[in-house]
């Protein structure tokens, strides 16, 4: 938002309460006598009061400092009153002139009441209604029924005004709107006060810019320092980004967001949720930032992933002039998709090559395989498990029963996946393997092999065939012969307890 813009659309109401508030006002603190200046004809009317005094053509009267012009006036010296009708014009000075079809104006009370075709002209600043009080002994004054303030650059409707000389707050209520060239203001209620120069918002309120959107029901704007606090449904809308929460604090200077209590940062340009309990954002650099319960759900249509972590961060990508972003989470991550699960220490996914990079001892499951490694890369392609890399004491296990793991270890391995199922591992330097032979359902042997380089297939999640590149070193054992001691490779560890078997798993920590 503007906020030279957003400070010059209330200037305009506070020259409106010093034309009523200062010492010098339509008129005076006490009570003076009201002089008659002009009458074309002035005559007694008993039928309307005692000392009713008729006053008709080119009337003009003054009290004070103000003159009051009109058509007809029936003036009441004994109370200090004058009913003036048909182009009522009061000046003030050089600077102030209202208009109106009719005022009574009580000396005592202090009331002035101006009725239909009212205009209040301060300045450069314009107040039109039919209904305007103003109480010059409690400094309050209000219309009803609608009115518009207007100055060079702002035009402000409700249906009612209120304000308050003494404590130099005006309120306006129902149906408020600021229109202003840089953006919109739309509310059920608005107070502002003069002194702090700071609006508050009472009831559902839009703020509607060139390219973003705020909605609340609750919250206030301090035009000096452009900085606001919004509450209850409260959320901002910034081209593609949306950003919501129980509570909606922004500095505008710097385009500096945060949100607290159920917050939401939705990207529907990169269909992404992050969402949590806090969390910030900076408009410039596209920076996000969500932790307490922090989840970030990438959605598909197919299929979405669900990621939870201590902390999640989006940053936009500054190798890259198109929109991307880099998504970050760390400290205890788990993450759930339908094709594939994990747990590591953190996790990046740069959108630009749809690359998964997962840190800290990662531990995933495909299907019926478990895979672990120091480093674990995943390549997405049309928004499908593509390619994965696997760096440092690789390990893929899966369960051939309750006490049967078929195992491949080496130092780094490459995996091509058919149809998001892992179909092909090559593995690359210190390759060994376990797998079962089975026939019928029956386990009736064991492959144990070592071998620097081999490629594995796989069909329905299970090892069908193994070619070893060169010089491989095992032994087929019969199941009966084959000792239990043998049965596990030097890495092997088996964690299906931490395995997520659905989205909301991933905020259970192992």
């Amino acid at each position: 938002m503007n906020r030279a813009g957003f400070y010059i659309s209330f200037r305009l109401f506070s020259l409106l309460l010093v034309a009523f508030s200062t010492g010098t006002n339509l008129f005076a603190q006490k009570v003076h006598t009201i002089d008659i200046l002009n009458a074309d004809l002035t005559a007694s009317d008993i039928k309307i009061s005692r000392d009713a005094r008729k006053l008709i053509g080119n009337v003009s009267l003054r009290h004070e400092d103000a003159i009051m012009f009109c058509d007809s006036a029936y003036f009441y010296p004994a109370t200090y009153t004058v009913d003036a009708f048909s182009n009522v014009k009061i000046i003030q000075g050089d600077t102030l002139t209202l208009t109106g079809d009719k005022l009574h104006y009580n000396g005592i009370t202090k009331m002035a009441e101006v009725r239909n075709n009212v205009v209040l002209v301060n300045k450069e600043t314009t107040l039109v209604t039919n209904y305007l009080d103003y109480n010059r002994e409690t400094g309050i004054g209000y219309y009803l029924g609608g009115g518009k303030i207007t100055d060079k650059d702002n035009i402000l409707t409700s249906k009612q005004g209120y304000f308050y000389t003494n404590v130099d707050e005006f309120i306006f209520k129902k149906d408020v709107v600021i229109e202003h060239p840089d953006y919109n203001i739309l509310s059920d209620t608005l107070k502002y006060n003069t002194t702090t120069e700071i609006a508050y918002f009472y009831g559902p309120t839009e703020i509607i810019g060139e390219d973003s959107y705020i909605y609340c029901e609750k919250g206030w704007y301090d035009t000096r320092v452009d900085k606001s606090l919004v509450t209850r449904n409260a959320y901002l809308i910034d081209k593609s980004t949306w950003l919501k929460g129980d509570s909606l604090y922004y500095e505008g200077g710097i385009g500096f967001g945060r949100a607290t209590g159920n917050v939401q940062l939705i990207d529907s340009a990169q269909n992404l949720i992050l969402s949590g309990h806090y969390g910030i954002y900076y408009k410039e650099t596209q920076y996000a930032m969500i932790t307490d319960s922090a989840l970030m759900i990438q959605v598909e249509d197919a299929d979405s992933m669900y990621v939870h972590a201590d902390t999640l961060k989006s940053i936009q990508n500054p190798d890259i002039q198109e929109q991307s972003r880099i998504l970050k989470a760390y400290n205890r991550v788990k993450f759930f998709r339908s094709d594939i699960q994990g747990v590591c220490d953190s996790l990046v996914y740069i959108e630009a090559d749809s690359t998964f990079h997962f840190f800290g001892s990662p531990v995933l499951w495909s299907d019926e395989n478990q895979l672990t490694a120091g480093k674990i890369e995943i390549l997405m392609k049309n928004k499908e498990l593509n390619e994965m890399y696997m760096r440092d004491n690789s390990f893929i296990a899966s369960q051939e029963d309750s006490t049967k793991f078929n195992q491949i270890m080496g130092k780094m391995m490459t995996g091509f996946f058919k149809e998001n199922k892992l179909s092909k591992v090559l593995v690359s330097g210190n390759g060994q393997t376990i797998y079962y032979g089975v026939d019928n359902d029956e386990i009736i042997g064991v492959n144990k092999t070592e071998c620097s380089d081999l490629i594995i297939y796989l069909k329905e999640n299970k090892i069908s065939r193994v070619n070893y590149i060169a010089n491989p070193k095992g032994t087929y054992y019969p199941i009966h012969l084959f000792s239990p001691d043998e049965a596990f490779l030097s890495d092997f560890t088996w964690n299906v307890s931490w395995r997520p078997l659905k989205p909301s798993d991933v905020f259970s920590w192992k």
